[in-house]
């Protein structure tokens, strides 16, 4: 994956979305219309990091490369060269898959 030119500030993050199934398990096509938004991501970067009140750098939980799962409704879409993103904070990141 080609790193997009798109650098997240603070305790932001930067992810490619993961293709949604385009077979139902009864192998039925389901059409772009009918497809929820996808859960899945990969994280292509971070941002600069938060501080806390003492202006400690406090750490990211995940790390570039990383399989996560995300909120459903969170984030910002961004296009880049035809490709979309989501910019989204750290606390929208539900988990991380594996």
């Amino acid at each position: 994956m080609a790193q997009p030119n798109i650098r997240p500030l603070a305790d932001r993050v930067l992810v490619k979305p993961l293709d949604a199934e385009e077979k139902s398990k009864g192998g039925i096509i389901i059409p772009d219309s009918a497809k929820e938004k996808p859960q899945e991501a990969q994280v292509v970067s971070l941002g600069t990091g938060k501080r806390d009140e003492d202006g400690k750098l406090i750490e990211f939980t995940v790390k570039a490369g990383d399989k996560v799962l995300i909120s459903k409704y969170g984030g910002t879409e961004v296009k880049v060269e035809g490709d979309s993103y989501l910019i989204l904070r750290e606390d929208d990141i539900l988990g991380i898959i594996g």
